[in-house]
């Protein structure tokens, strides 16, 4: 059975940093690109981050751009999302996400085959 347990999140105060993992298990994780997606009340889910499993490469959202790192722990089948200087509107309901191949498209929710249970993330002003 497919599982990503996304876990990390909590209450911090504006400018406070948290570091978000994803745990992958029964994948072969080596295959996967992931992406960590949120969803705040009232709002779409949007992207924030992914890490391409074919070379490492990144990308993030202009809005996290140059705060947040998203990185891969292979050997621990984890990807971490490391978030700084967080604001207020960063509060939202964070979610990894996976899917396999060379042809995925970061940004496009529907196409990720497995998803984790959410993990909240409230910055207080």
């Amino acid at each position: 059975e497919v599982q990503l347990q996304a876990s990390g999140g909590g209450l911090v105060q504006a400018g406070g940093s948290l570091r978000l993992s994803c745990a992958a298990s029964g994948l072969a994780f080596d295959d996967y690109n992931i992406a960590w997606f949120r969803q705040a009340p009232g709002k779409e889910r949007e992207g924030v981050s992914c890490i391409s499993s074919s070379d490492g490469s990144t990308y993030y959202a202009d809005s996290v751009k140059g705060r947040f790192t998203i990185s891969s722990d292979n050997a621990k089948n984890t990807v971490y999302l490391q978030m700084n200087s967080l604001k207020p509107e960063d509060t939202a309901v964070y979610y990894c996400a996976g899917v396999s191949g060379s042809s995925w498209y970061c940004w496009e929710w529907m196409s990720y085959d497995y998803w984790g249970q959410g993990t909240q993330v409230t910055v207080s002003s």
